[in-house]
């Protein structure tokens, strides 16, 4: 069973910066862009925010207001907190749990869809995995050209995060091409003995 990863996530930052506000628990993360790989959304941050405070996992250190900015709550991390922590990060640590992968229904599904409409489609994923795989190693330079201070950039370790999200892209891109050459080629044919009946646009 996988670690729920909002929740460590958020758990992770309160014990690096704390005491630290919830807004800045979210900026922080959106830097490291845990809203596209974990699906952080600031939403569901907050949210695990309150949850972890009425677990005992966070502590409240204090509620204060800036000039004219709302009023804010500052977090510190319990006793509690830094063994459920340290229990997360283990089990993530030695987790070999992959993903599911949205994509796998599509293959599945080749044979209701026109032969040249999944072409198409093949070639278009291509060609957007390749610009993808430009701006990540775009933002793997942009990274590692900084400091790595979590207190004025992202962390150096962001990158290797990007790294991971752009080798997983080459994986399927190496896969789409693939296919691709095999449908073109003849070699993988789902659509002559099929029994299903195409969609029609």
């Amino acid at each position: 069973m996988g670690v729920p990863t909002t929740r460590m996530l958020v758990l992770a930052v309160v014990r690096m910066a704390q005491p630290v506000h919830g807004y800045d628990v979210r900026r922080e993360l959106l830097s490291w862009h845990a809203d596209s790989w974990a699906n952080a959304k600031p939403g569901s941050i907050y949210g695990a925010l309150k949850t972890l405070q009425r677990e005992g996992l966070i502590a409240v250190e204090g509620v204060g207001q800036d000039g004219a900015r709302p009023e804010r709550t500052t977090y510190r991390m319990t006793a509690e907190g830094e063994k459920e922590f340290g229990d997360m990060v283990r089990t993530a640590l030695w987790s070999t749990e992959q993903p599911k992968h949205p994509y796998h229904a599509a293959v599945s599904l080749f044979p209701a869809a026109p032969r040249d409409e999944v072409l198409t489609a093949l070639r278009s994923r291509i060609q957007m995995f390749e610009a993808e795989l430009t701006r990540l190693d775009r933002e793997v330079r942009r990274i590692l050209a900084g400091s790595g201070d979590p207190a004025e950039a992202e962390p150096h370790n962001v990158a290797d995060l990007i790294r991971l999200s752009a080798d997983h892209i080459r994986a399927d891109l190496e896969w789409t091409r693939k296919t691709l050459q095999r449908i073109e080629s003849g070699e993988l044919d789902v659509w002559t003995a099929a029994h299903w009946r195409s969609i029609q646009a």
